[in-house]
């Protein structure tokens, strides 16, 4: 049986106090739309259907990459109503999962297991036990079946005191959304059209309402308002940190982590407080990551340390490296093995071969270093003339001075020497050594400029 995944992201989220639309607002890296929709591609939905309405521009933009069936819900009439919008489009087939765009935790274990407990019945939900229920609907159960769902302002005292509540998230036949959601009344306080309804409509046509419980809580915990998106984020990296772990990962401080991405991590990786894993890395055997690091989609081999506030992005480390500390690789650097960067150090869009070092200070742009080279501190490649980018191609074994300014395009071949301080604007042979640098000037008694009296 073909699924739909219906999502509800029409909302204002006027709590938020932001211009940006609250499913849009992020969590672990990517909008909370973005993890709805992320989980229902893992379902392999026939089709996602996402209802806009506030912001609906912002909205599409950010995810028109995705093959989605946009519904615009007009006026905020109401949950029944939103997916009402939807039928002009829905198949007359299949079954559909609704979901809400601020729900951004919802597993795809809980989705298919409540797939597959409403196959026989038509209809089925995702409900919750708490200690304490106030202000949610309250399941209401004959027999331990669903006989109605009580609004908390609707519910008596004793209704009140129970602790299941419906998280409004359903799976429901699409045949009978077709017939049940035209039926549909606003005839009560707030003049809106509810979802819950259909719940009364499948129970009258004699219907079983199945239910299931996910497995972690904060799987259908909703956002509304800044406070709870940070408590949010919280959990969510508190379990994503648990999974690395039981992995073998080993995390210094488990709160001090954030992980916006995915990992992959080989044996006894060491990763201290405060880094941030962005976009997709991968992290080899025994690989330690310091302190306040930031790596961005990145690839670092077996062995490597990289010292604390280093900032990674789409970068390729090889094996056995040493990084940082306050180095940054921008993308396109690629460090084979036993490579040496050091503080402030930064590498962009360069290949540094085996064994090669640049210990202090420099800068590494549109160049190649080959193996064993040695870059003084001090030294950059001047690769932009300030319209077009030039390379710069260091040899094996090449020694670099500090203070170089190694003006591209240009080539230091393989065991050339280049004196500190050199400017160096014409290719350098083999085994040669190249000075450019003015002859020392001196003048006694020099006066400095003084500041202009007011």
């Amino acid at each position: 049986m073909s699924t739909s995944v219906i999502i509800l992201a029409a909302g204002k989220g006027t709590r938020m106090r932001s211009n940006l639309p609250k499913v849009l607002q992020p969590l672990a890296g990517q909008p909370l739309l973005g993890h709805v929709i992320h989980t229902a591609k893992k379902l392999q939905a026939a089709e996602i259907i996402t209802i806009y309405g506030h912001g609906g521009d912002q909205v599409q933009k950010a995810f028109a990459h995705e093959n989605i069936k946009w519904v615009e819900q007009a006026e905020q009439l109401g949950t029944g109503h939103a997916v009402k919008v939807t039928l002009p489009v829905l198949a007359k087939t299949g079954v559909s999962l609704i979901l809400s765009g601020d729900v951004p935790c919802i597993s795809e274990d809980t989705l298919q297991k409540l797939l597959n407990a409403s196959t026989q019945t038509g209809i089925g939900l995702v409900t919750l036990t708490v200690a304490d229920a106030t202000g949610y609907g309250r399941i209401v159960r004959e027999n331990g079946k669903i006989q109605a769902i009580v609004e908390h302002k609707d519910a008596s005292e004793e209704q009140r005191k129970i602790k299941e509540f419906n998280t409004g998230i359903y799976a429901v036949s699409n045949a009978k959304l077709h017939e049940w959601l035209p039926k549909l009344s606003n005839n009560n306080a707030q003049g809106e059209y509810y979802l819950t309804d259909i719940v009364a409509m499948a129970i009258a046509d004699g219907l079983e309402v199945a239910s299931v419980e996910p497995e972690r809580a904060f799987e259908v915990e909703g956002v509304n308002d800044r406070v709870q998106l940070a408590a949010l984020e919280r959990e969510f990296q508190n379990f994503q940190a648990k999974q690395l772990m039981q992995q073998g990962v080993h995390l210094i401080d488990p709160a001090r982590f954030d992980l916006r991405g995915t990992l992959k991590a080989g044996q006894d990786v060491r990763i201290d407080i405060n880094v941030i894993i962005e976009g997709n890395c991968e992290l080899g055997d025994n690989v330690e990551i310091g302190a306040g690091c930031v790596i961005k989609n990145t690839q670092i081999a077996a062995g490597t340390k990289v010292q604390p506030y280093s900032v990674f992005d789409s970068a390729i480390v090889g094996e056995n490296t040493q990084i940082g500390p306050f180095s940054r690789l921008r993308p396109g650097a690629k460090l084979a093995n036993d490579v040496h960067i050091g503080n402030f150090v930064e590498v962009k869009n360069s290949s540094i071969g085996l064994g090669s070092k640049a210990n202090h200070f420099t800068y590494l742009g549109d160049a190649e270093v080959g193996a064993g080279s040695n870059i003084g501190a001090g030294t950059i490649t001047c690769n932009y003339d300030g319209a077009n980018k030039f390379k710069t191609i260091i040899g094996d074994n090449a020694f670099i001075g500090s203070n170089s300014s190694l003006v591209a395009p240009v080539h230091i071949a393989n065991g050339a020497t280049v004196g500190a301080g050199s400017t160096i604007t014409r290719d350098v042979a083999e085994n040669t050594l190249a000075v450019e640098r003015s002859k020392q000037f001196a003048k006694e008694n020099y006066q400095r400029p003084q500041k202009l009296k007011k």
